[in-house]
């Protein structure tokens, strides 16, 4: 029986966001030997050459003046914030915390599109946004018993990496998907490279260590190449809560690798931020269905 778009997109996504939480849960395992500078340059080089291999392979490659636009510039600057951001936390808190945060990503890229791009928000939407914002601060716990700097990396990556998502979504889209993945993963691996010294400097690397390395690389094109395809399958609001999860997948890994119990903070506040993204994407699906009808032919106005 073959599967329907939307169930093929919602695997995939799925499939997507175990590469990226297993990337996160080995990146972590070595946070105490490399430092973030380091992490960045080794895994962005490993996946570069995947992802040119792969691209090479299918003809995927653009000419480099067609990567060479501000969007794409400004794409990439977000994405090494955000990588700098959320490796500096990865090491610091628990693996379902920083998974918790970022189930927020969503709600912020609403809310960015609604301020920038001046997109319709309605009222539901907006009480959503600012709800799913109260749960991430339940899981931040602010204050000083509960909040961490790292935490506050987190929130950082999440504000960063939904400035990406926004960019994106202007960038021509006649630019290969694979061609700025590669050009992204290249760009970070040279800004990791030239923040070495103001990390510490370059600690040695084990054999065991650069393995590992290499895996989450291989894990995190996994998870590019699988939210790409999935994507570009079926509808984005039936694909799109697949993202949510990750939390299983890190609560699994943190408690099985990294002895890490959530706390009830952190199991209220992922409630209300993933409650809040699903009624975001209902609403937004309830728009975009209010708004094909009113533009058929012969629909009342």
């Amino acid at each position: 029986m073959a599967l329907s778009e939307n169930t093929r997109g919602a695997l995939l996504m799925a499939a997507s966001m175990a590469g990226f939480t297993f990337n996160d849960a080995l990146t972590k395992s070595v946070t105490d030997e490399l430092t973030v500078a380091q992490i960045m340059f080794v895994r962005g080089a490993i996946t570069t050459i995947l992802v040119y291999a792969v691209a090479r392979r299918l003809g995927a490659l653009d000419h480099l003046r067609n990567i060479l636009q501000p969007l794409i510039l400004c794409r990439i600057a977000f994405e090494t914030i955000a990588a700098i951001a959320f490796l500096s936390a990865l090491g610091q808190v628990p693996l379902a915390n920083a998974s918790a945060i970022l189930q927020s990503l969503p709600l912020a890229v609403t809310l960015g599109a609604a301020l920038v791009y001046r997109e319709p928000v309605g009222w539901r939407r907006w009480t959503a946004i600012g709800l799913g914002f109260l749960g991430v601060m339940v899981i931040i716990k602010p204050g000083p018993e509960g909040f961490t700097l790292a935490s506050l990396y987190v929130l950082l990556s999440v504000i960063t990496a939904a400035g990406r998502d926004l960019v994106t979504r202007k960038i021509d889209p006649n630019v290969s998907s694979l061609t700025v993945t590669l050009f992204t993963a290249s760009s970070i691996s040279l800004a990791g490279l030239l923040l070495v010294p103001a990390f510490g400097g370059w600690n040695p690397v084990s054999l065991d260590t650069f393995a590992t390395i290499a895996l989450a690389s291989a894990f995190l094109f996994v998870g590019y190449q699988a939210i790409i395809m999935a994507m570009r399958l079926g509808e984005i609001s039936f694909i799109a809560p697949f993202r949510y999860t990750s939390l299983l997948w890190a609560v699994a890994l943190g408690m099985l690798f990294f002895g890490e119990t959530p706390d009830l903070s952190m199991g209220i506040g992922a409630a209300i931020v993933i409650g809040s993204g699903l009624y975001t994407f209902y609403r937004e699906k309830q728009r975009k269905a209010a708004v094909a009808s009113a533009s058929e032919p012969g629909s009342p106005g």
